[in-house]
Parts: structure tokens; C-alpha cells; sequence
């Protein structure tokens, strides 16, 4: 599943404080980014389109139907197919050479990468 930066904000209060009514959200992100009702609204509904929420009634609560875990597993592996033709070692390589990690990430992730063989 594929969201959009405006997706994600309306998802992060979800993922955050749980179910809540559209008229919710909207309170939330008018304090956080300044957006108004209808831009909410609007970015609610596209969510809904695509699955990632579910209205109920009354009161128009949301619901989130896909976790914080799922849309980052998502993310990456669209970003490693279409960036690196779906190489993880390359994704990898290139992770290492622009931010590099400490001893300590590096024997959590052979660790990591021991487990998962």
C-alpha cells in the first residue's frame, strides 16, 4: 500500500492515539501542520479509498486497518524495487556508504541476519 505524505500525517494520529472521529483529527492536525477541515476531510477519504481506514458510524470514527509496521515494510520494499531492481544487498551497500552504523548496530544486525538464515 502505497501512502502519500498527507496520508501518513492523517495515519500517524491513528497509529498514535487510536480509533478516533474524523472531527478528532481534524482538531489534531490544525494544532500539528495548520491544515483546515476540508483538507482533513479530504485526505481522510483518500485513506478510506484505499483501505488503510475504516469509517464507522455514528460520529464518522476512524479506524486504522493497516499497522505503522506494514506501511513501512510496504515503503521499503517499494524503494528497494524500484531504486536498487530489488537488490537488498545494494540497498544495503548503499545504506553503509552514506550513513554508516556503530559496532554496536552492526553485531545487533549480524545478529539479525543470523536468525533470519
Amino acid at each position: 500500500m502505497k501512502l502519500f505524505d498527507s496520508e501518513l500525517k492523517v495515519m500517524e494520529v491513528l497509529w498514535e492515539q487510536g480509533s478516533k472521529s474524523a472531527r478528532d483529527i481534524v482538531e489534531v492536525l490544525s494544532k500539528r501542520i495548520g491544515w483546515n477541515k476540508n483538507t482533513t476531510y479530504t485526505v481522510i477519504k483518500k485513506c478510506i479509498e484505499k483501505g488503510a481506514i475504516d469509517r464507522e458510524e455514528p460520529g464518522f470514527i476512524c479506524k486504522p486497518l493497516v499497522t505503522r509496521e506494514e506501511v513501512a515494510q510496504s515503503e521499503t520494499e517499494q524503494l528497494i524495487d524500484k531504486m536498487f531492481g530489488g537488490s537488498s544487498e545494494l540497498f544495503f551497500s548503499s545504506f553503509l556508504k552514506t550513513r554508516g552504523i556503530s559496532e554496536e548496530e552492526a553485531d545487533r544486525l549480524s545478529r539479525m541476519i543470523r536468525d533470519a538464515e
